[in-house]
């Protein structure tokens, strides 16, 4: 096979819209006409962690949409003084660049901060969610890892851990098990992934605004049970591709998931927080299969 026949025959497009007095970024690929599949990234990464699917065949077929958070890529960084960086504000932001983009039905694809917006988007407007694809988001107690314990010190009292959550979210060392994690083969992973991440940490503002997301991110723990019943009420189509090596979320809550959506297919692979590191071609494999099953108007 040629490489111009290996590669999809399909391109990438970037763009910048005007939300809310923000510049949000984002990346699209495929036809305007076809099913949305809305990819919402993690921490500390951006849309460019979505790469690999917006290049592969699944733009033949899809309108893949992949946007920056505030604070994230290449969105604004507003001040965190001036801007509310939380969890409920980075959804408002995200609802009201999809209805700005006049994306009425979409397919959420969330992976870590990606779940926190996401489940948030699906309460607003349980209209607009056509399925579900999870990729290492925890929506459950059981699938938080013993790191969670210095994060959680934080939450209790701030001034008196920052230090060390500083160290435990921002650091290189943190940066890089970040995407490593529990895996047993190190040398599989490109540097790159953690330098540029590590980078992009260091940049001015910056640590500011993860540690006030982070902050805030308690109320994603308390928001489990209204996520657990919203999946219970709506069963949507729900796909879960869950890394087996991630050190913040375990296998036990990609599993916890088919408790509240029974039909929800579930596979655990050889990979870490960001499987897409690893495993590219098996994740756009399984949306591939997953997508086809839906058969989205």
């Amino acid at each position: 096979m040629s490489l111009a026949n290996a590669i999809a025959d399909t391109s990438v497009s970037y763009h910048t819209i005007r939300v809310d007095d923000l510049d949000i970024f984002y990346r699209e690929a495929g036809p305007k006409d076809a099913p949305t599949i809305l990819l919402l990234h993690g921490l500390p990464s951006s849309s460019r962690m979505y790469q690999p699917l917006l290049e592969s065949s699944l733009s033949e077929k899809y309108h893949l949409v992949a946007p920056d958070y505030p604070g994230f890529g290449n969105t604004s960084w507003p001040d965190h003084k001036k801007f509310a960086y939380t969890f409920d504000h980075l959804a408002k932001v995200m609802q009201d660049f999809t209805d700005q983009m006049h994306l009425d039905h979409y397919t959420l694809f969330m992976q870590d901060y990606g779940g926190p917006v996401g489940f948030r988007m699906a309460l607003a407007h349980p209209e607009k969610v056509q399925a579900m694809i999870i990729q290492n988001a925890c929506a459950y107690e059981e699938g938080l890892s013993p790191l969670w314990v210095v994060r959680r010190a934080f939450w209790q009292d701030r001034e008196a851990h920052e230090v060390e959550v500083r160290a435990n979210l921002l650091s290189l060392e943190a940066t890089k098990k970040r995407h490593i994690g529990s895996s047993p083969d190190a040398s599989l992973y490109d540097p790159d992934l953690w330098v540029d991440e590590y980078y992009f940490l260091n940049q001015p503002g910056q640590a500011d605004i993860q540690l006030d997301l982070f902050y805030d991110y308690q109320n994603n723990i308390k928001s489990y049970p209204k996520w657990q019943q919203w999946l219970q009420d709506n069963k949507p189509p729900l796909l879960v591709v869950w890394g087996r090596y991630d050190p913040s979320f375990t296998v036990a809550g990609a599993e916890a998931y088919k408790r509240d959506d029974p039909r929800a297919e579930v596979h655990i692979l050889d990979a870490g927080h960001f499987a897409m590191d690893l495993k590219p071609r098996e994740v756009i494999g399984l949306v591939q299969e997953f997508m086809q099953k839906q058969a989205v108007p």
